[in-house]
């Protein structure tokens, strides 16, 4: 069965599913769609972003109190009035609000990072929860009531059955959008948060604009799935918005499968049906009432996520056929290179670079030069602040004295992100890379700044055919470096050699003038180092200038065409590998000295 006719068939089931079961189990499925909305945010949120948060519940709280006061309120401020009494007017004000709230509060929250952002998420969550119950004229703590019903082409939805409709269009429109998102250059820009803001920023990714993008689409679906429950229930009150119902959410995006689409869905079916099960079961069984569900229902969580960690949904998947068009390239056009500098001309410059962290100096008075066409070598024992060099060439730090030029240009003080944009690419020294992507979604990350299309594109699919350019040129980098059989397995499978390899591909992806290669021969075997000694000879001859620091002197010594040393931060060196190789200071303190 092919996934087209299993998604059929689940849309089929929703379809006939009002017909066919009674009023309670329809109410169930209203509820389990309201919740699988709010699940979806999550999921790209926390999921896909590795961005925890437990106040989603205070976004739901925003879209139903938003259209409950317009749509109910006697007499409105004036500059209000005209948007009063219409339920869709009420959404569309319902969105903008809680954009503005959402984006205010992300711009504070997602600075924080470790346990300090779910920690922020929780302290606005409960904020928000209290002015709800605070404010007058929001009814306090008892409610607001009279909510009108809802009204589409004229037909009024006052019982669940015919609510039940709209609210899965609703979730099944939100997951066409978020599935949209995730298979296009932003959604790679998205994905790439979780393997570290230090690669993405290197591959042109504003890491900073992607973690707001993804928390306002999760507080836009909360915000939607508010107005539903508030024009379903005709009635609000701050309880369904607490800490506690924002905790729920995220054990269902967790229990479907965190990173998974579907599994919002799933996880928000396996929980509500399984709290309402507890609920009618256990005063059964134990003769008393309470909360006894709570109790159980924690403890067959802790069950659940030491079991499957990654949810039930990728367990699901194991059992459905793949989708074959994933394993295909799309055609696409050549993207615009840039026209590469004219052999021997001077790319970069670095001039007397002092880098220090607090009172360590890591680099002292480091100068060098890499012209085009050529090959530098970057050597020296493990400690020398080779390292601290690259990151301060290429905007991972800043450096404390001295000037670093590429292409002429000052970019002393620049960000990666546009140090990349002038053409500069790098890989590093501890491969980062997405594992659970293909190996060419995740060279395509470095084709990030060789594309425009944003959010909304994304999200409409109207980004297919520079996507299909972006994954062509993918493909035609993995090829380059002879990662053509391993194209579309998952790049975490690939031995560390290959991941070194795939590295290279992202990097040249990115269209650069100048490549900085960390340490790139590690762990590759013999045969593997010849090809790709011999790609960058081919890449030194179309003009592409390399810095490259390595440790194996052998491929070092029969690749490069200078070389500088350095020790304890400083260049003690610098010549062609033969003069280094016998130069005294040299023997002394990398190769062991002189007999």
């Amino acid at each position: 069965m092919s996934p087209r006719l299993l998604l059929a068939g689940f849309i089929g089931l929703l379809l006939i599913a009002p017909l066919a079961v009674s009023e309670f189990h329809v109410t169930l499925l209203n509820y389990i769609g309201l919740y699988a909305l709010v699940a979806l945010g999550l999921v790209l949120l926390t999921g896909v972003g590795g961005l925890t948060s437990f106040g989603q519940a205070a976004f739901v709280g925003l879209g139903a109190y938003t259209t409950a006061y317009l749509s109910t309120a006697e007499s409105l401020p004036g500059w209000l009035a005209p948007l009063g009494g219409s339920p869709w007017i009420g959404l569309v004000v319902g969105l903008v609000v809680t954009a503005l709230v959402a984006f205010v509060l992300g711009l504070l929250t997602l600075r924080l990072s470790g346990h300090y952002l779910p920690l922020g998420t929780i302290a606005w969550g409960i904020s928000l929860y209290f002015l709800f119950g605070n404010l007058e004229f929001l009814g306090g703590h008892t409610g607001m009531s009279g909510i009108p019903v809802l009204s589409l082409f004229g037909l009024e939805l006052r019982d669940g059955r015919k609510f039940y409709y709209v609210i899965w269009a609703v979730v099944l429109g939100a997951v066409w959008l978020t599935q949209n998102l995730l298979d296009s250059r932003e959604g790679r820009a998205i994905r790439a948060l979780k393997g570290g803001v230090v690669m993405a920023e290197a591959m042109g990714v504003d890491t900073a604009r992607s973690k707001v993008v993804i928390f306002l689409i999760a507080a836009l679906f909360a915000c939607i799935s508010g107005w539903l429950y508030a024009h379903l229930q005709r009635f609000v009150n701050p309880t369904p918005f607490g800490l506690g119902i924002g905790i729920e959410y995220l054990f269902m995006a967790v229990v479907g499968g965190a990173a998974h689409v579907w599994g919002a869905l799933i996880g928000a079916g396996v929980i509500t049906i399984l709290k309402q099960w507890l609920q009618d079961w256990l005063p059964a069984l134990l003769g008393a009432s309470g909360n006894f569900e709570v109790i159980v229902f924690g403890v067959m969580m802790i069950f659940v996520l030491q079991r499957a960690r990654d949810g039930i949904w990728p367990i699901l998947t194991r059992f459905m056929p793949q989708r074959e068009a994933k394993r295909r390239v799309p055609d696409g056009e050549a993207l615009p290179k840039k026209q590469l500098p004219e052999s021997g001309q001077a790319l970069l410059e670095v001039r007397n670079v002092v880098k220090r962290f607090g009172g360590l100096v890591a680099n002292n008075n480091m100068s060098l030069t890499v012209r085009a066409g050529e090959v530098m070598a970057l050597i020296g024992p493990n400690g020398a602040g080779k390292s601290t060099m690259f990151n301060c060439v290429s905007g991972v730090d800043s450096a404390s004295e001295g000037e670093v030029l590429f292409r002429g240009t000052a970019v002393t003080g620049l960000n990666s992100r546009q140090i990349a944009k002038l053409g500069m690419s790098r890989t590093f020294q501890h491969v980062r890379l997405l594992p659970t992507m293909t190996v060419l979604e995740n060279v395509a990350i470095g084709g990030h700044l060789r594309g425009s299309k944003g959010v909304l594109p994304a999200l409409l699919h109207l980004d297919r055919a520079e996507e299909a350019r972006l994954l062509a040129e993918a493909a035609r980098q993995v090829e380059r470096v002879g990662l053509k059989d391993s194209m579309f397995e998952p790049a975490g499978s690939l031995a560390l050699g290959q991941q070194r390899t795939m590295e290279i591909a992202r990097a040249l992806c990115a269209d650069p003038c100048l490549l900085l290669l960390d340490e790139p021969a590690a762990g590759l075997r013999y045969l593997e180092k010849q090809s790709l000694a011999e790609l960058l000879r081919k890449l030194r001859g179309e003009g592409m200038g390399i810095l490259l620091v390595e440790h194996d002197m052998d491929f070092v010594m029969g690749l490069a065409d200078r070389v500088v040393v350095m020790e304890f931060g400083e260049k003690i060196a610098e010549g062609l590998p033969d003069e280094v190789q016998r130069n005294p200071a040299v023997l002394e303190a990398y190769l062991g000295g002189v007999d």
